[in-house]
């Protein structure tokens, strides 16, 4: 019995431990199914997301110029182009030269009449050469003639307010045709693009979008340029007109001014 009862414990014992390994065994092969579904479904989101996620293929403004200039053909884009650099290297340097040519007319004026109170012209005529501008030249011109009278001194005061006046509106003409320039080859590309477009016609013998399209760019695209350049340089002109202005007004309250100050400390 006892011998009997042993060898029931002992296979009792190894069915148990059977089961436990099968149990475990199902166990790995369970977690190991779903992780790889885990994983699945992860690629499968993220080949989702890669799919759905937009292609950034947005052009910076400088690509989208100069594929518009190519576009718009080199042979007409380039004399718009051409006008608008010369153009716009005048406006600089006139910009430049009638900054420098501002001057603060008031404490020059307090200056001058400070000198030619105590009879010291020479000193009036040295603070106009190192001040720069055409209001200090102007007084420099009139001091300079002051022993030849004050009829003399306001001749030569209006005389060289004439050419000051000039030089501050040098280059100016040039300025303008640049600004009549720039739209007139802009028209005369859209003129050329429709002749364009009809040849193509004539040759297809079909009037069709894509027959046409071609000229069409051409004549819309140096039009829309050309347009642009001149309101930019047209833009810069009229302040360039404006800063010269001020600057005439302030040649002649200036002059005025001087003029009074002499007449009242000549002897």
């Amino acid at each position: 019995m006892s011998i009997v009862g042993l060898l029931t414990f002992a296979n009792f014992n190894g069915v148990m431990a059977q089961d436990a390994a099968n149990a475990e065994a199902t166990e790995q092969v369970a977690a190991t199914t779903d992780s790889a579904a885990a994983e699945a479904v992860e690629a499968e989101a993220t080949a989702e997301e890669t799919a759905a996620a937009p292609v950034d293929d947005t052009k910076s403004f400088h690509q989208v110029l100069k594929e518009k200039y190519i576009q718009g053909g080199a042979g007409w884009m380039t004399p718009v182009l051409l006008c608008l650099i010369f153009g716009m290297a005048l406006i600089i340097e006139r910009i430049l030269y009638l900054n420098m040519a501002t001057t603060n007319v008031k404490k020059l004026l307090d200056g001058i009449e400070e000198n030619v109170k105590g009879g010291n012209y020479e000193g009036a005529k040295e603070l106009c050469r190192n001040t720069r501008g055409p209001v200090a030249s102007i007084f420099y011109q009139g001091l300079d003639r002051m022993d030849q009278g004050l009829e003399n001194v306001e001749k030569a005061v209006t005389s060289y307010g004439g050419v000051q006046m000039a030089r501050l509106e040098n280059n100016l003409t040039w300025i303008g045709l640049f600004i009549a320039l720039a739209p007139s080859f802009g028209f005369l590309g859209t003129v050329v693009g429709m002749v364009q477009a009809f040849d193509d016609i004539e040759v297809a013998g079909d009037i069709s979008p894509t027959v046409v399209a071609g000229g069409m760019k051409v004549a819309l695209l140096t039009t829309i340029f050309g347009l642009v350049v001149a309101i930019i340089l047209q833009i810069f002109y009229n302040y360039i007109l404006t800063k010269i202005e001020s600057l005439v007004d302030q040649m002649e309250d200036g002059s005025i001014s001087f003029m009074d100050i002499l007449v009242k400390y000549h002897k």
